[in-house]
């Protein structure tokens, strides 16, 4: 099954202050993952191209690194997810910028089965975290989304 499954938030705030947050991620003082919420993403080699790592049972490495603006991975596990996941910053104009997350993979077999049941709705609660803590780096206000009934479900149950 081809899965394309994108997520994009407009912060308030400069492409440079935003594409600062992306470049640490995965450092110990991590910016942008919701390691507070979420299994923490770590790179053995850190950010950068050959680097591997992932979070919790999903594995990648890193294939391309473009400072300030790209960071993409291709997927190792789960087996049956085939294909990659990429963080991109765009300036929208001098005070506005665009953080995006896609997922680009075909899965297969239990791939297939891990991704409509549990992985999708997870993956969908992990970024909205993940935005969520970018925007709140630049706001008095806390922005907190949500998590649906099937998230809290599942995460009650994989604990």
């Amino acid at each position: 099954m081809k899965v394309i499954n994108i997520h994009k938030r407009i912060i308030n705030q400069s492409k440079t202050k935003v594409s600062d947050l992306l470049e640490t991620l995965s450092a110990k003082e991590d910016k942008i993952w919701p390691f507070e919420k979420w299994p923490k993403l770590m790179l053995k080699k850190g950010l950068k191209e050959g680097s591997s790592g992932g979070h919790g049972p999903i594995r990648y490495t890193v294939i391309k690194y473009i400072p300030n603006k790209l960071i993409q991975f291709e997927f190792s596990k789960p087996k049956g997810f085939n294909g990659s996941h990429r963080f991109e910053i765009t300036e929208l104009d001098m005070d506005k910028a665009e953080i995006k997350h896609t997922i680009e993979m075909n899965t297969s077999g239990i791939g297939l089965l891990t991704w409509a049941i549990a992985v999708r709705w997870l993956h969908n609660a992990l970024i909205e975290d993940a935005f969520d803590k970018v925007e709140n780096q630049f706001s008095n206000n806390s922005k907190k989304t949500e998590w649906n009934f099937w998230v809290k479900f599942l995460r009650k149950i994989l604990k």
